[in-house]
C-alpha cells in the first residue's frame, strides 16, 4: 500500500522548475487529499478502533468473570446437590439393610436357635472334640441347618446371599460355608467388633477371603462382598452373638452410585479409608486401554484401583515414573480420607490424570467416602465456547484497528514527506525560505523573506518528524502569547499559519545580535553599566508581561539576545515566551505541574511548587542573569541535578563581590542579591520595583551610547572565528556579527537561538 501511495505522490508531484519554484506539494491533488486527511489525524480517528478493542476487552472480560462465577456457583450447586442425593440414597438402602439384619438377629426363633448353637460350640464342648456322627455332631448339625432354615426366608427377600453367626470371640459358630465354622477371620474383626458392642453395622465392601460365587457362578476368592451384621441377644437382651449377612456390592450398592453419572464424564463412586475405590468407574473399558485394569475378562475397578494422582494425565499418554502404590492419593481421596468434606472448581486430577472438578464427603459411621467428579473440560465447555467466541471477535477488531492504525501511519508518513518537500522547496505560505539558522529538540529557524515586503525575517517551525497535536497546541500558544506583548524588548511577532500540508509556523524579526550567554563566553564579565542597562531592559518586557497576568518562566541567558538595531547599540530582546503560563489557567497550571525551565536559574518555588511560580519567579532568574553577567559565572554549580536544585532551595548565593575578588556597587549588589532571596516576600515585588532599585545604583548610567556603539564597532571589525557552534545570522544591511555559541545555547542567531528544545536539562557542558 505504501509502494502504492509513493508512487501516487510521484506521479502527482512533479519537480518544480526554477519558474515554478513557489508551487508547493500542497497543490497537487494529492497534497489536497492529504490535507483533508489530516483532519482525521487530527482528531485521532485511528485511536477509536483500538479504544474499542480495549472497551470490548474489558466488556467481554467482565462478562466472563460474571458468566464464570454464575457458572461456578450452578456447577458447585450441581455437584453438590447429586451428591447429597447419591449420600441420602445409599444412606436410605444401609438403614433398610440395617434394619432387616436386625429384624433377622432379633426373631424369636433365630435368637432361640443361636442360643442353643453358642452352648453345643461354647469352650466345654470346644475343649472335647465330637467326632463325625456323634450324637453331638448331629446334633449340632442339625442346629444349623434348623438357623439356616430360620434365615432363608428374610435372606431371599432381602438379597442376602450367605449368613455367619460368630460368638463374644469372633470365632463363626455357624455358617452357609461350613469351611468357616470354627475359624476366626482377621477380615471380619473391624465389623464384628461394632456388632458385638451392640451396634448395626454395614461394612464397606471388601475382598472375599473365602471361596464364593462370582457374578458369573464361579467359585474364587477376592470376590466383592461386604456384610450387614447385627447383635444377637439373650433373654436378659445382653449381646451374646453376632449374625452377619452378605450382600453383593455390584446389585444395589454399586448401582446406587451410578446413579451419580452426568453428562459424558461425571460419575460418583465411594472409597474406603485406604483411598481404594469400592465401586464400579465408568471407565473400566478406558481403564484397561491405559494399563490400569487387567486385560482379562470381567476385569473391574472395584476393589482394584487405588484413587492416586498420576501426576499426569494418563489418558493423553503419561506415565508416572514409580509404581502406583507410591503415588499420592488424589486431592479428594486424601480430603475425604480425612474426613473434610469439601469442593474444588478449579481443577486436579483424578486416578486417570484427567483435570476434574468435584465434591466430596465421609460418612463416618460407615467408614465410607462418596467422590463425585466431571472433567474440568466438560463442566466449563459453555465457558469455553463463550471464551473463542470473545477471542474471534477480539482478533477481528484487532486486525482492523491494526489495519486502520498502518494506514493512517503510511498516511501520516506521506504528509510528513509532502511536509519535507515543502520545506525543501524553500517555500513556506507567503515567505521564501533562504537558510537555515537554528535549530532544537522541538523546531527549526529558517531566515526568509515575505514574498512582498521583502523583509528579512526569521521563521520558526515545528520539525515535522515530531509534530504531534500537542507540539502543535504549545507552538500556537508561544504565538498567540507573545503576540499580546508589545514592548521594545520583547521579540516580535509578524505572522502564523499552516500551510496547505500542515506545517505549522511563525514569523518574527529577524535579530542579528548574540545572547547573553554567548557574550559572556566570549567577552567575560561586563561593566556594571552595560549590565545594569540590560537588565533594566528585561524588566521592562518582563513588566508588561506580568501586568497582562503572564509569567515566562524560562529566563536565562540564552533567552536574551543582545542586538544592534536602528542605529542603536544594545538593543535588547526577549525571547521564547513558549513556557509562558496564564495565571489565571487553571488547566494549564495542571499541565505544567513538572519542572519547566533551566536549572541554573529556576527560583525554589519553580522547583518546589513548579505550578505555583509567579512574576517573583521570573525576577529570581533576572537577579541569576545579572549575577552571571557581573561575575561571568552562574550563581550555584553542581555535579548533578540534585545538588543544583538544593542549592537553590537552601544555599545563600555568595555575593558578587566576593565572588569577583573586587568592589561591585553596593547599590547593584543589594539589587541582585534581593531578588535571589529563597522567600518570594523579601524579593522585589514587580520588574518595575527591581528597576528602580537597579536605576539607585550609582553606576547606572555609566554605559553611555558611545560605550556601545565602540563595542560593537570594535567587536564588529574584529570578525574572529567563532569558538564552536552555529554563526548568529546576519541581516543583509549589516555586518555579520561572529558569536561562538556553545552547546548550551543551541542554535544561534535571531529567534534561532532562542530555546528551541525548552528542556529542563543541564546546558551540556556544564554542571
Amino acid at each position: 500500500m505504501f509502494r502504492w501511495l509513493s508512487s501516487l505522490f510521484r506521479l502527482s508531484a512533479p519537480a518544480p522548475s526554477a519558474a515554478q519554484g513557489h508551487l508547493t506539494f500542497g497543490a497537487t491533488s494529492v497534497g489536497r487529499t492529504l490535507s483533508r486527511t489530516g483532519l482525521l489525524l487530527k482528531k485521532q480517528l485511528w485511536i477509536w478502533p483500538i479504544i474499542a478493542v480495549v472497551l470490548l476487552a474489558a466488556i467481554g472480560y467482565a462478562i466472563r468473570v460474571a458468566i464464570e462465577r454464575t457458572m461456578r456457583a450452578n456447577l458447585q450447586s450441581q455437584l453438590e446437590t447429586l451428591l447429597n442425593v447419591e449420600r441420602s440414597m445409599l444412606e436410605t438402602w444401609l438403614k433398610i439393610q440395617e434394619s432387616n439384619a436386625e429384624s433377622l438377629a432379633n426373631d424369636q426363633q433365630v435368637r432361640e436357635t443361636a442360643a442353643q448353637i453358642l452352648s453345643a460350640s461354647g469352650p466345654v464342648a470346644a475343649a472335647a472334640p465330637t467326632t463325625t456322627g456323634s450324637p453331638a455332631a448331629a446334633n449340632l448339625d442339625s442346629l444349623h441347618a434348623r438357623l439356616a432354615q430360620e434365615l432363608s426366608p428374610g435372606m431371599s427377600a432381602h438379597n442376602f446371599i450367605r449368613y455367619i453367626l460368630a460368638d463374644k470371640q469372633q470365632r463363626i459358630v455357624s455358617a452357609t460355608s461350613p469351611e468357616l465354622i470354627g475359624q476366626t477371620i482377621p477380615e471380619y474383626e473391624s465389623f464384628l467388633t461394632r456388632a458385638l458392642e451392640g451396634q448395626v453395622v454395614v461394612s464397606p465392601p471388601f475382598k472375599s477371603v473365602v471361596l464364593m460365587k462370582d457374578e458369573k457362578g464361579r467359585l474364587r476368592t477376592g470376590v466383592p462382598t461386604m456384610f450387614v451384621v447385627a447383635p444377637v441377644r439373650d433373654a436378659n437382651f445382653q449381646v451374646v452373638a453376632a449374625l452377619g449377612l452378605r450382600i453383593r456390592p455390584e446389585r444395589e450398592f454399586t448401582r446406587i452410585l451410578q446413579l451419580g453419572r452426568i453428562g459424558e464424564s461425571g460419575e460418583t463412586y465411594a472409597v474406603n479409608k485406604s483411598g481404594l475405590m469400592v465401586s464400579s468407574s465408568r471407565f473400566d473399558e478406558d481403564l484397561i486401554m491405559l494399563g490400569l485394569l487387567p486385560d482379562v475378562e470381567d476385569a473391574h475397578s472395584i476393589l482394584t484401583i487405588s484413587v492416586r494422582d498420576p501426576g499426569g494425565n494418563v489418558a493423553e499418554g503419561y506415565r508416572p515414573k514409580v509404581r502406583r502404590a507410591e503415588l499420592p492419593l488424589t486431592k479428594a481421596a486424601a480430603a475425604t480420607a480425612a474426613g473434610t468434606p469439601g469442593v474444588d472448581l478449579d481443577g486436579y486430577r483424578d486416578y486417570r490424570g484427567v483435570p476434574v472438578v468435584g465434591s466430596w464427603l465421609w460418612l463416618p459411621k460407615y467408614e465410607l467416602g462418596l467422590i463425585t467428579e466431571i472433567d474440568h473440560a466438560e463442566a466449563y465447555r459453555p465457558l469455553t465456547i463463550l471464551r473463542w467466541a470473545f477471542y474471534s471477535m477480539f482478533g477481528l477488531l484487532t486486525v482492523a484497528s491494526i489495519a486502520i492504525f498502518v494506514f493512517t501511519l503510511v498516511v501520516a508518513r506521506l504528509q510528513r514527506q509532502a511536509q519535507k518537500a515543502e520545506i525543501e522547496a524553500r517555500q513556506l505560505g507567503q515567505y521564501r525560505l533562504e537558510e537555515r539558522i537554528g535549530a532544537g529538540a522541538m523546531g527549526v529557524v529558517y531566515k526568509g523573506r515575505h514574498a512582498m515586503l521583502r523583509r528579512p525575517t526569521a521563521i520558526k517551525m515545528l520539525n515535522v518528524d515530531k509534530v504531534n497535536e500537542a507540539s502543535i497546541a504549545r507552538f500556537e500558544r508561544e504565538v498567540q502569547i507573545t503576540c499580546q506583548l508589545n514592548h521594545p524588548s520583547t521579540v516580535a511577532i509578524y505572522d502564523y499559519g499552516r500551510t496547505p500540508e500542515g506545517v505549522f509556523y511563525y514569523a518574527m524579526e529577524y535579530l542579528d545580535g548574540i545572547d547573553l550567554q554567548v557574550l559572556i563566553d566570549r567577552y567575560g564579565p561586563q561593566p556594571e553599566g552595560r549590565v545594569i542597562r540590560i537588565l533594566q531592559a528585561i524588566c521592562g518586557s518582563l513588566y508588561e508581561a506580568h501586568s497582562l497576568g503572564l509569567v515566562h518562566r524560562d529566563i536565562k541567558p540564552a533567552n536574551v539576545m543582545l542586538n544592534r538595531r536602528g542605529g542603536e547599540p544594545d538593543v535588547v530582546k526577549v525571547l521564547d515566551f513558549g513556557l509562558v503560563k496564564a495565571l489565571d489557567d487553571a488547566q494549564q497550571a495542571r499541565q505544567s505541574g513538572g519542572l519547566a525551565g533551566t536549572p541554573l536559574y529556576m527560583s525554589p518555588e519553580a522547583i518546589q511548587t513548579p505550578d505555583q511560580v509567579d512574576a517573583r519567579s521570573d525576577l529570581y532568574a533576572v537577579g541569576a542573569i545579572g549575577y552571571f553577567l557581573i561575575t561571568g559565572k552562574p550563581v550555584f554549580s553542581a555535579t548533578t541535578l540534585v545538588d543544583l536544585c538544593q542549592q537553590h532551595i537552601t544555599t545563600l548565593p555568595e555575593a558578587p563581590s566576593q565572588r569577583l575578588g573586587r568592589t561591585v556597587s553596593a547599590e547593584l549588589e543589594s539589587a541582585l542579591l534581593s531578588c535571589l532571596e529563597k522567600s518570594r516576600a523579601k524579593r522585589p515585588q514587580t520588574a518595575r520595583d527591581l528597576a528602580a532599585l537597579l536605576d539607585r545604583a550609582p553606576t547606572a548610567n555609566s554605559w553611555s551610547l558611545e560605550d556601545g556603539e565602540a563595542w560593537w564597532g570594535r567587536h564588529e571589525r574584529s570578525q574572529a572565528a567563532p569558538a564552536g557552534g552555529a554563526l548568529a545570522a546576519a541581516s543583509p544591511s549589516a555586518p555579520t556579527v561572529p558569536a561562538a555559541v556553545p552547546p548550551s545555547a543551541g542554535a544561534a542567531g535571531g529567534t534561532a537561538r532562542g530555546t528551541l528544545d525548552q528542556t529542563m536539562a543541564f546546558d551540556k557542558g556544564k554542571p
